[in-house]
């Protein structure tokens, strides 16, 4: 169970469950995709026909409409332009205030967010912590802890409105419908959070040598489009290219039907571990107090050990890379085997 004191809360007291719950978070498509298996997982604890809805920006949307968790999602514009996004929430709180939450769990801390729990005037409510060196997904279950209710076993596969739709584009794009599947992410977003481009071919000739009935696939945007192609010339057949060719919610639905991922940071990393798919992280510059996977079905490869670790860099000071370069594909390979095996003997 998690708790902490220090959460700005007001717990839910009453005898009886709320009827009502408001969920806000409005950062981007990683950061909400965090808290959907503690909202799940919330939702499992609660009595049937009890509502949670969500507050979130038009930009992410996608995800939360189309999985079978919430009764409403409501969406703000403005994209990243703060001020157009403060219009939009002045907006929208007429018809958001006249739902009558009994609690509010305000998953965000921002202005925003802060005014929407306090008009609402709620029951019960808790406040996001910003600041320590947690998890986001650790800060997600805390919240939601500090506002009265228990979060136990958040990583489970969602059930989507429309799951057929991701089958279908994968059968269409080259996958022959019994290979398993395993995802190459090489998605992050700066040099210093890559993982070089042949150790992603040199890890995949590996597992085929292992585990021979198998498609990788490479989603994503124009950002790893020349590192698809390429893994598409190294791998024929047994790469499936879906750079530009998917919403997010369809990139989240295929995410369920994969049997591994290997990802740098991103926000399809984040969609993998808290689906409760096997993930193997690779963390370069990126702060991993805060943004590493969770549950003993993910593992993380850090540069945590390195004087210069969590640099946070964008280009490397030493012009090598070396946090991520050190990780060879065939060490790389031994640990995601290990984790595999690890979670098939629980």
């Amino acid at each position: 169970m998690y708790t902490d004191k220090f959460i700005p809360a007001r717990p839910w007291e009453k005898d009886k469950a709320p009827k009502r719950i408001l969920a806000i978070r409005l950062q981007a498509m990683g950061d909400l995709v965090i808290t959907l298996p503690y909202l799940q997982a919330l939702k499992k604890t609660l009595p049937p026909g009890t509502i949670i809805d969500l507050l979130t920006r038009k930009e992410v949307e996608s995800i939360p409409k189309n999985i079978v968790l919430f009764n409403k999602v409501y969406s703000i514009g403005g994209k990243r332009n703060y001020y157009k996004q403060i219009i939009a929430a002045v907006l929208l709180f007429p018809k958001v205030f006249f739902n009558r939450y009994d609690v509010v769990l305000d998953l965000q801390n921002n202005h925003i967010s802060r005014s929407y729990r306090k008009w609402l005037f709620p029951k019960a409510w808790s406040q996001f912590d910003k600041a320590s060196a947690r998890s986001a997904g650790e800060r997600t279950a805390l919240t939601v802890a500090a506002a009265g209710f228990t979060v136990t076993q958040p990583f489970s596969r969602f059930t989507f409105v429309q799951q057929e739709n991701a089958r279908l584009l994968l059968l269409q794009n080259g996958w022959d419908g019994i290979s398993e599947l395993v995802i190459l992410n090489p998605a992050g977003a700066f040099t210093t959070r890559n993982w070089p481009a042949q150790n992603y071919i040199d890890f995949a000739k590996l597992w085929l040598k292992h585990y021979p009935h198998t498609q990788f696939i490479c989603i994503g945007v124009d950002l790893i489009s020349t590192k698809a192609d390429l893994f598409k010339k190294h791998l024929g057949n047994n790469f499936i290219n879906l750079v530009n060719k998917t919403t997010p919610f369809e990139a989240f639905a295929i995410i369920q039907q994969v049997k591994f991922v290997l990802t740098e940071d991103s926000g399809l990393m984040h969609m993998a571990w808290v689906s409760g798919v096997h993930t193997l992280a690779l963390f370069g510059s990126t702060r991993s107090d805060w943004s590493r996977p969770l549950g003993p079905h993910s593992l993380l490869l850090s540069s945590d050990d390195l004087p210069c670790g969590n640099c946070l860099l964008e280009t490397c000071k030493f012009n090598d890379n070396h946090c991520l370069t050190r990780y060879t594909p065939e060490f790389v390979f031994e640990k995601a085997a290990e984790l595999i095996a690890e979670n098939l003997h629980k």
